[in-house]
């Protein structure tokens, strides 16, 4: 699946939940509405907790893709 260009991207390889999400919830505060993050993961917690914590915090989750251990989510930030 196409997914967009990401306005900043966050790695958190070797992390493990809750790291992945609670380093996302300080990176989307310093972003502008409608940004969108993508997040690097190898926790693969991720393909649950990102859906979770979007759904949570009212930002859309635009998806995971996984390519071996490596999970990328995209986040797009709440519009103001």
């Amino acid at each position: 699946m196409e997914r967009p260009t990401p306005d900043r991207t966050l790695d958190t390889s070797g992390t493990f939940c809750p790291v992945p999400i609670i380093e996302t919830a300080k990176v989307v505060k310093e972003m502008g509405p409608s940004q969108v993050l993508l997040v690097v993961a190898t926790d693969p917690g991720i393909e649950t907790d990102m859906p979770a914590w979007c759904k949570s915090t009212r930002h859309e989750y635009l998806g995971t893709d996984v390519e071996g251990r490596v999970y990328r989510s995209w986040v797009r930030t709440r519009r103001a």
